[in-house]
């Protein structure tokens, strides 16, 4: 009588589904472990390139209010300075083209941002002295950061705990590293480009994607209406970019992004700071709100300027004061001594 070939025939079986079983977590595992590896040799080189960036960018103030705030836990603000340099010229030999100030609540991930018209009118303030009544931007040029934060603190009587000072070449940098941005734009115009030639840029209304040329056209063009709406419109762009910047879908790029900034950024906040914001803001939904002045025309020194109305500045100093709560408290106005 011969053996039966039933349990060869089940072994034989039970062999080909156990191979079968580890082809299939072979072909699971192998993509995660390889995604795993991807990550960590990503993470570790934007580590090493936030780090060296953060390096060449950071840029010591005097009166530095960051140490007054941990950006994990409290509410902090922000300066963006904007200056018409580019890489031909110097960081530092130019008026501040753009103002923009913004608190950010990391619990709540609320943002608040106001534009500040470049031609307002107000005390130059520089190691608490008053200098002179001038144009606002005018700041950076007697004292780049420091004048410009001193001008604005006092202005608008609430801190600036973080500055960042960028120039048009950053700002393009960091739009076309972030694959462009989308914006509503509220107007149709025509501008010139970033070499100067006029009318190469013309924009239609409505939501779109723009490049780094288009952005910039729709941030610098005021000749369409004023100041106060170009300041509207910057406003629109940075809120672009943040939201961009904390999509999970550029967090490919971010490498890309802080080697655009390279050495056109210029900033008092260390790399620890940096990561506490972006993670803050990844965690929470934010709820961005732009806040807009008041203003009337005004004539000094035989050119126009422009003059906040006072109760449109009372109203936004109390909402940005109670953005960030006690720290505002930090702030003592300086004598308002009308210097002609």
């Amino acid at each position: 009588m011969k053996p039966s070939s039933k349990p060869s025939r089940r072994r034989k079986l039970n062999t080909e589904k156990r191979k079968k079983r580890e082809k299939i977590i072979l072909s699971i595992m192998i993509p995660i472990m390889v995604l795993i590896l991807g990550i960590s040799v990503y993470g570790a080189k934007l580590l090493a390139t936030a780090n060296q960036t953060a390096q060449q960018s950071y840029h010591e103030i005097e009166h530095n209010r960051a140490a007054d705030v941990n950006p994990i836990e409290d509410p902090v603000s922000f300066l963006l300075i904007g200056v018409d340099d580019n890489e031909d010229r110097n960081l530092g030999s130019s008026r501040a083209d753009s103002l923009i100030y913004a608190t950010f609540n990391p619990k709540t991930g609320a943002v608040n941002t106001v534009s500040i018209p470049r031609d307002t009118y107000t005390g130059i303030i520089k190691d608490e002295t008053l200098l002179e009544y001038n144009r606002i931007n005018t700041s950076y040029t007697a004292g780049e950061e420091q004048a410009t934060i001193e001008t604005v603190e006092n202005l608008l009587q609430n801190p600036i705990h973080y500055y960042a000072t960028f120039d048009f070449d950053a700002f393009m940098d960091i739009i076309d590293a972030l694959g462009g941005i989308e914006v509503n734009v509220p107007i149709t115009f025509s501008e010139q480009d970033s070499t100067g030639k006029p009318n190469q840029i013309h924009l239609e209304k409505g939501w779109q994607t723009l490049n780094s040329e288009e952005a910039l056209a729709l941030a610098r063009t005021r000749k369409i209406d004023n100041d106060i709406k170009r300041g509207e419109r910057q406003q629109l762009i940075i809120e672009a970019i943040i939201k961009k910047a904390l999509s999970f879908g550029s967090i490919p790029q971010y490498t890309n992004v802080i080697e655009a900034v390279g050495n056109n950024l210029r900033t008092n906040m260390e790399l620890k700071d940096m990561f506490a914001v972006i993670r803050a803001g990844m965690k929470n939904s934010l709820t961005i709100q732009t806040h807009t002045f008041e203003w009337q025309p005004l004539t000094r020194y035989g050119a126009s300027m422009v003059q906040l109305d006072e109760a449109s500045l009372a109203d936004i100093q109390s909402t940005f004061r109670q953005s960030l709560n006690s720290q505002s408290q930090l702030v003592e106005e300086t004598p308002k001594e009308e210097a002609e």
